[in-house]
């Protein structure tokens, strides 16, 4: 406690340490950093897919400072580190038809989300820029004939994501349309593509393209209340498999029939969304992924019998990515449950093997703490779910609301390091949220915070609050909040919203002021927003949204504030943190604020995660757990 103390009268001038500029922080006690450490020593995996001959996989993590491209070649078999970059490596994948002595990765600079594709020899390390170098651009799937594959890019304008082929003699443009279009599959015959057209997450329309002769030809009629997820597969020439919530709550199984444009649901049995698709080079078998309430389930089936269908027999938790083997034989997938980290575990003939045991620090996972899952009713009756965290011991326990971002985002029953640290070892009791805007409980729930209703979802807060005011575990005079993104929206607008019911909160990449906001975010998302937030050039929907943006009542904001930017934010810019911190400093308020001079929308190295861990929890001890 002593050096708590003295560390709280120690704070300086604004210092940069590294690539973080420390303003209004306390210098970090030795004893924090060295209880924290452990925990950010953790890590999980994400699957990128296999190897052409199906003898290894390809994944995602992070053994250095950032997350790299790595193999397996087996269960509990060592992990070969492929990628050396200073950089993250995200979305690499061998060409399925290759010889497996390259890849095909994605890299940006400083989390400004402007990634580039690059052809990567496994044999010397190099590199080869495939796409300008300046754009912002997303790969899709191969061709089945291998050789070329799809991606989306702003190349164009800045602005619109078009579809363009990546092939031998280099790229080229396939779509030139206005908005945000993806290609989703390749026909058997690698002639056509599959493509979407995203408008929002309740609206998107479904396409087919003529690779030869450019022809695009909507797929149906589609209406404002249908929309199309990104998995889908071909079946043969003239049938798709998609996901949608055509006619429906729930997004579901779908089958197209592209000669006579009928449609038939195949999963009416399942009463949750359906999340991923994945199906076998053969076309005869597919796995999907269910999301039930936070939790996966997978299904797999014959592509002749799809509601004919068998569910592995996973661990509770989250599934995060799944692909078949070469053969069609073995499924991998990317897991986590809410006490062991991301990783990879491959089915096959009803059997699940884990392959990769992912290092927790050191530390006993035992003694990791699973949720519980909770359900509130808010002002108006709705029922809002929420995944709670209670730590071992007596209560009273001070409480964290921890809000996702998104706003269509979800809750899940995942592991997170910095949750567990706050649960295990400050004794914090975690409340994570699935406010109104979420995902994964039918569109009618994921449109009820849109627009003039922005609001409704803060007073979901509230009913969060009133819920721990009857618990007697919990401590309901010390309770802080926490969020990214849109959660950090979400933080703000609950400290101005219920200042004498909250010690503190942490803002990290959040919007201060929406009109700002949509003027400044980059282009090619910015139409996207509008749809979610509304249109700030509507002069009625311009004067709502100054009037509920956290910066117009930022005079209510007298509880402790940390506010996180990364510098080389492309969704949220650094002036939303930098006028929020100004005003509330204005106002008397005390706000400690960090940026990251080599992030974007949130922080990814891991010296810079572990200094804002670091920071967080000595800005705990200060202002919640006292």
């Amino acid at each position: 406690m002593l050096a708590l103390l003295l560390a709280l009268s120690a704070i300086a001038a604004p210092r940069v340490q590294g690539n973080l500029v420390i303003d209004g922080i306390p210098d970090i006690p030795a004893e924090v950093s060295a209880r924290t450490q452990q925990y950010g020593n953790m890590r999980g995996v994400g699957l990128s897919g296999w190897s052409p001959d199906g003898g290894a996989i390809l994944f995602a993590t992070r053994f250095g400072e950032t997350v790299q491209t790595h193999l397996v070649a087996g269960p509990g078999l060592d992990r070969r580190q492929l990628t050396f970059f200073d950089e993250p490596v995200a979305n690499a994948s061998f060409d399925p038809k290759g010889d497996g002595r390259s890849l095909v990765i994605q890299r940006d600079v400083g989390g400004r989300e402007d990634w580039q594709i690059y052809r990567y020899t496994l044999a010397d390390g190099r590199t080869t820029l495939l796409t300008d170098g300046a754009s912002r651009n997303s790969r899709g799937p191969w061709a089945n004939a291998g050789g070329r594959f799809v991606y989306s890019s702003n190349a164009r304008n800045k602005t619109d994501m078009d579809v363009w082929i990546m092939e031998s003699t280099g790229p080229r443009r396939v779509t030139d349309r206005a908005g945000d279009w993806s290609a989703v599959a390749w026909s058997p015959d690698d002639t056509r593509l599959l493509l979407v057209h995203n408008v929002s997450v309740t609206r998107s329309t479904l396409h087919l393209l003529d690779i030869a002769t450019g022809a695009i030809t909507p797929l149906g009629a589609d209406g404002a209340d249908i929309a199309w997820r990104g998995d889908a597969a071909f079946l043969d020439a003239s049938t798709v498999l998609a996901l949608s919530d055509l006619g429906g709550e729930r997004v579901r199984l779908v089958r197209l029939d592209l000669r006579t444009g009928a449609r038939s649901v195949l999963s009416e049995d399942i009463p949750w969304d359906i999340e991923g698709l994945t199906v076998t080079p053969d076309r005869r078998t597919l796995a999907i992924a269910v999301n039930e309430s936070g939790r996966s389930a997978v299904y797999t089936a014959r592509t002749s019998a799809p509601t004919r269908r068998t569910r592995l027999d996973l661990p509770a938790g989250v599934v995060n990515g799944m692909t078949w083997d070469p053969r069609g034989a073995r499924l991998a997938l990317a897991l986590t449950t809410a006490t062991s980290p991301s990783d990879l575990y491959v089915a096959a003939r009803g059997a699940l093997t884990r392959w990769t045991t992912s290092e927790v620090g050191g530390l006993d996972s035992s003694r990791f703490v699973s949720p519980e899952l909770v359900s509130v009713t808010s002002f108006d009756g709705l029922s809002v779910p929420m995944f709670v965290y209670r730590p071992r011991g007596g209560g009273p326990a001070p409480v964290v609301i921890r809000i996702h971002g998104g706003p269509e985002g979800q809750a899940r029953d995942t592991f997170d390091s910095f949750t567990q640290y706050l649960v295990g070892e400050l004794g914090i009791a975690v409340i994570a949220p699935n406010v109104r805007g979420s995902t994964g409980y039918g569109r009618t729930y994921v449109s009820l915070d849109n627009g003039m209703k922005r609001e409704d979802s803060v007073r979901d807060i509230g009913a969060v609050l009133d819920w721990v005011a009857t618990r007697p575990e919990l401590d309901a005079g010390r309770v802080g909040v926490m969020g990214s993104s849109y959660g950090g929206y979400m933080t703000l607008a609950a400290l101005v919203h219920f200042a004498d019911r909250l010690r503190c909160g942490v803002d990290t990449v959040g919007i201060s002021n929406f009109v700002s906001f949509l003027e400044n975010t980059e282009g090619y998302r910015r139409d996207l927003r509008r749809v979610e937030y509304g249109d700030e050039r509507d002069p009625a929907m311009r004067s709502f949204l100054q009037s509920i943006s956290p910066l117009t009542n930022a005079a209510r904001i007298t509880d402790p504030l940390f506010v996180v930017q990364g510098r080389n934010d492309p969704r949220v810019p650094l002036s939303e943190a930098d006028q929020i911190v100004s005003t509330v400093r204005a106002q008397g308020g005390d706000v400690w604020y960090l940026v990251a001079n080599d992030e974007g929308h949130g922080l990814r190295r891991k010296s810079n995660r572990d200094y804002l861990d670091e920071a967080i929890t000595l800005f705990f001890e200060s202002h919640l757990l006292k």
